[in-house]
């Protein structure tokens, strides 16, 4: 005759082994995490060799040692990875305009702002010589109102909204020229002291 205590303990303990622990939410936080900056870092790389238009969100999950399935849980197509690398660019630019404003020396500002763009030469080429070059200007103004609301103005000659379209505009504009140049035809002083002198006598004035 059997022992039902040994059996009911084998049958807890083969359930037991049996059972699948659910991953916690953040654990999956985490993977999602990595696996989006890893898409994000295979496109910055991709784009170092070529042009944003010959990618394939194939090539860029092989880049990003991502699966090909795992990138549309992030973006529904290459173009909306763009984007969303455009939004946090330009925060970041709008973050080093925002030291410009706070710092003593202004020149020196432009350098850091210029020496980030050219350390990312090819993904801001794409941002603002490429198709979407447009709508990337005025997401920078956007972006660049929303942030100049939160600060003082610098100013009180010119009025804020004005003044940051103008100063977004400037930038981007001369950014663009820029990239498109033959890459040593401008080094990263010269564009630092071309903003410098057309923005510090200018919008930056004092009154």
């Amino acid at each position: 005759m059997a022992k039902p205590t040994k059996l009911k303990s084998n049958l807890r303990d083969t359930v037991a082994h049996n059972i699948e622990v659910p991953a916690s939410s953040t654990s999956k936080d985490a993977r999602a995490l990595r696996s989006g900056q890893a898409l994000r870092a295979g496109l910055l790389s991709l784009l170092e060799r070529k042009p944003f238009e010959q990618i394939t969100v194939r090539e860029i999950c092989k880049e990003a040692n991502v699966h090909y399935a795992t990138f549309f849980r992030h973006h529904p197509t290459k173009e909306a990875l763009l984007d969303s690398i455009a939004t946090d660019e330009i925060a970041q630019l709008n973050k080093l305009t925002l030291a410009i404003r706070a710092a003593d020396n202004y020149e020196a500002g432009f350098q850091a702002l210029c020496a980030y763009v050219d350390e990312h030469r090819s993904l801001w080429s794409i941002l603002l010589n490429g198709g979407a070059g447009s709508a990337m200007r005025e997401e920078w103004v956007h972006q660049s109102q929303l942030v100049a609301a939160r600060e003082k103005p610098i100013a009180s000659w010119l009025p804020t909204e004005l003044g940051t379209i103008c100063a977004a505009t400037w930038i981007a504009e001369t950014l663009a020229w820029w990239l498109a140049q033959p890459p040593r035809a401008y080094s990263v002083d010269d564009i630092a002291k071309i903003l410098y002198r057309m923005l510090a006598t200018s919008i930056m004035a004092p009154d």
